[in-house]
């Protein structure tokens, strides 16, 4: 009897991962309306949308794909400069560190005296 259970729940496991990984309907179909919103280049039915849902900018932009893309490029490829315009500030930028000390793809000398 113990073994069965040790084989049921081993073999239950994955799918009581999946169901808890799953978005609900209810939150899908709000991210659709946005992607629905941002794509319209209409700056009233993006805040009305964004209002009616009670969505931070903050939370949402950075982390928003829609058919594969960025929230901020998935706007400009459908055209809606204004909506992209409006979240730019939300979208998460690059940076990046090169040490200048271990870069070794010149070949400039450098002549100490002392």
């Amino acid at each position: 009897m113990k073994k069965f259970l040790v084989i049921a729940t081993i073999a239950l496991s994955p799918m009581a991962f999946s169901v808890s990984a799953a978005m609900s309907s209810h939150m899908e179909n709000t991210l659709v309306a946005v992607c629905k919103a941002g794509a319209s280049n209409s700056l009233y039915q993006f805040s009305h949308t964004m209002k009616s849902y009670r969505i931070k900018k903050q939370r949402i932009f950075p982390r928003l794909v829609c058919n594969g893309e960025s929230f901020h490029q998935f706007a400009l490829s459908h055209g809606a400069d204004k909506t992209a315009k409006k979240i730019a500030p939300y979208t998460v930028g690059k940076v990046t560190i090169k040490d200048i000390a271990m870069n070794h793809d010149t070949d400039e000398l450098i002549y100490i005296n002392y």
